[in-house]
């Protein structure tokens, strides 16, 4: 039997926010990082919960990479302030720092707490999963967690959020959004309604991506590209995701690389090993890669050579976007990678995205991997 999921009610465009005032809580818990803060982001919020009547507190301290120190202290806030509803504002960080806490905060037995996400970036599609991913600083790893009961309530797809985004950022988790799309895609547990999300959010981010990043103030690129990212949250909570992002925790955890970034870099290399570019005979993924390459308009006389044209499609566009292909183009010490790359591979094969990847992989297969990301390859 197959399931598809859909229980966050999510609103879209420039207007949305005004829903806000629908919220059933009367005691919010607003948690973002100090950006949203000092750029009066967070106001935007609290006018609105100040026309309801509602009393509030902010928590500003996400920091990237959500660590198990932050969310903690969010719940020790949390205690102390007895609320009944949480939103988050922000990008994937404060959204999974948001997820995380009301979760663990329901276990420690209080009432669950009505949860709303308002993303502020196009990228993680954080606002309809029910994955958070924490990190553990002093093990150098990302954890993903994973439950029904931190899928959010409610999503507000403000693309004004968006405006003030950089583009390297943009870029960056754009990247993201067609991976998810991308792994959702060509998963071992796909089904109709997954694909259907996944499709739709690849045909947006061929055609606006660049456009975003080149001109961020393009708010019709800017609200396709939060549409994409939340169709492709939506594509991989339900059918999973694969071994990029598995590849792509064990790397930003060891050195520190934005996560959208983490997967641009590994995608090709992904891609190739997943259709079995390389091998005498090709993989079962090839043929759904070759799908994926025709919503680009690309087509050759065999599987191989259609998905040998998406890599080289995605390489140009990463090209476009200024996103560099190898992590010593990075400033990453090419030794000190080395070393790292035996216990990342065992991260990468222990991750739970690994196991939704459409091609089992061995441990010597995924170095092989993240030897091909340095300039040369690794020895």
């Amino acid at each position: 039997m197959e399931q598809f999921v859909m229980k966050t009610k999510i609103y879209m465009g420039e207007s949305c926010l005004d829903r806000l005032k629908e919220l059933p809580a009367k005691r919010v818990f607003l948690i973002c990082d100090p950006f949203m803060v000092q750029s009066g982001k967070a106001d935007w919020i609290t006018e609105l919960l100040k026309e309801t009547g509602s009393s509030w507190e902010v928590f500003s301290d996400v920091v990237p990479d959500p660590s198990i120190e932050v969310v903690s202290k969010a719940i020790g806030q949390m205690q102390k302030f007895n609320p009944d509803g949480i939103i988050a504002l922000g990008g994937g960080s404060a959204i999974d720092t948001a997820k995380a806490a009301s979760f663990i905060y329901t276990k420690l037995g209080n009432k669950r707490l009505y949860l709303a996400a308002v993303p502020t970036t196009s990228g993680t599609g954080s606002e309809v999963t029910n994955f958070s991913v924490i990190s553990d600083p002093a093990a150098q790893a990302k954890y993903p967690m994973r439950s029904d009961d931190m899928l959010p309530d409610a999503a507000f797809l403000d693309p004004r959020f968006t405006v003030s985004v950089p583009p390297g950022i943009t870029a960056d988790t754009g990247m993201d959004v067609l991976t998810h799309a991308l792994e959702a895609y060509v998963s071992a547990t796909p089904c109709d309604f997954t694909d259907a999300c996944g499709e739709k959010a690849i045909r947006l981010v061929w055609k606006y991506l660049a456009k975003t990043v080149e001109d961020g103030n393009d708010m019709e690129a800017r609200a396709h590209m939060h549409n994409a990212s939340c169709l492709a949250g939506l594509a991989f909570n339900g059918a999973g995701l694969g071994l990029c992002h598995s590849m792509a925790h064990a790397l930003g955890a060891r050195f520190h690389i934005p996560h959208g970034r983490s997967n641009a870099i590994l995608l090709p290399h992904i891609i190739s090993y997943n259709a079995g570019l390389l091998d005498l005979t090709e993989q079962e993924a090839c043929r759904k890669y070759g799908e994926i390459a025709a919503m680009a308009g690309i087509a050759a006389g065999t599987d191989k050579a259609t998905v040998h044209g998406l890599v080289r499609h995605i390489r140009n566009m990463m090209n476009r976007i200024k996103i560099p292909q190898y992590i010593t183009d990075l400033g990453i010490d090419k030794d000190e990678y080395e070393k790292a790359v035996r216990e990342m591979a065992e991260k990468a094969l222990a991750d739970n995205c690994t196991a939704t990847n459409p091609r089992q992989p061995k441990l010597e297969e995924i170095e092989a991997i993240y030897g091909q990301l340095c300039k040369g390859g690794c020895p």
